[in-house]
Formats: C-alpha cells, structure tokens, sequence
C-alpha cells in the first residue's frame, strides 16, 4: 500500500523527504547519502534529468508497487486457502494440529522453567549465564507463542461462530 501511494507523489518528492529524514540521522553514512541524493535532486531540477527520464522512472515505481501489491494479495490467498483446507479437513490429525501445537509448546515452557529453577536453586555459580542464554531464546520463544496465540483465537473464533455439535467432534 505504501508503494503505491509513494508511486503516486513521485520520484522528485520522495527524494527530497528521504534526503530530508537522513539528514535528521547523525550518521556519516546517512549523512552521505543525504548528499548523493540532493545531487539527484539538484540534478532534476536543472534538467540534466529530463521530464520523460523522470516519468519513465515513476511509472517503473507505479509498476513495482503494483506487482509487490499482486504479491501481497497472493501470499494471502494461499494462507487463506490452507487455514480454509484445515478446516474442511477430516483427517483428525489435521484438525488437531492447534492443540498438539498448544501442548507441545506448554511442555516446553516446563521443561525450559523447571531448568532454569534447579540451576538457580542447586548451581547458583551458573544461574547467570543460563539466564543470559535464556534472553537469547527470548526471539523463537516469540514467534512459537505468537503463532500459539492466533490458534487459540482462531479456536475461540471457531467455536463462537460453530453449533454444539460441532464443537464437540472438532475438540
């Protein structure tokens, strides 16, 4: 979306904003870039670049944000069409994949507290360490609850809109 909008304002504005937001950055690099692109930007309004350079270039941004839009659209017809095959499917593995998930990950978050409670308990000289290790699993840790908890209100959702029959064989 933001492509398309940055494809209708033109290449001309955006060099000047983003030269602009870089400025604002006390980096060299940022700092460098910010001149390259004055220099571009000087270059178009002296004309070095010329107005069919300048429209040729905007309609190449007009073109690649309508195929990153297509892009966008199908990615999420495909995950629409594997949440929808889910659903319709009989093979009870499949229907239970949520809560599997759910209690695999359950497990693990014992598993993983229980450790971390004996080595501060019973090897304090190494708790911290451990703890260390443990914030760098803070990323995967993420990403698996993230994913649990679209199941679980994907399940709620499920359930609300489903009858009492259904409910029951799809626990």
């Amino acid at each position: 979306m933001i492509e398309s909008i940055l494809a209708k304002i033109g290449l001309p504005l955006l060099i000047n904003f983003i030269s602009q937001s870089l400025r604002g950055i006390n980096s060299p690099v940022t700092r460098g870039a910010a001149d390259a692109l004055d220099k571009v930007d000087d270059a178009l309004k002296s004309g070095v670049i010329s107005t069919e350079q300048m429209s040729e270039a905007n309609r190449h941004l007009e073109e690649l944000a309508k195929l990153q839009s297509e892009e966008f659209t199908a990615t999420l017809s495909e995950i629409n069409q594997t949440i929808r095959a889910e659903i319709a499917s009989q093979d009870k593995y499949v229907r239970r994949m949520r809560p599997t998930f759910g209690y695999l990950m359950a497990l693990t978050w014992a598993a993983q507290m229980f450790g971390i409670a004996y080595i501060i308990i019973f090897d304090t000289d190494r708790a911290g360490v451990v703890m260390a290790a443990m914030g760098s699993l803070s990323a995967i840790w993420g990403v698996g609850l993230s994913v649990l908890g679209i199941y679980v209100y994907r399940r709620s959702d499920d359930k609300k809109f489903s009858t009492p029959e259904v409910i029951f064989w799809n626990k």
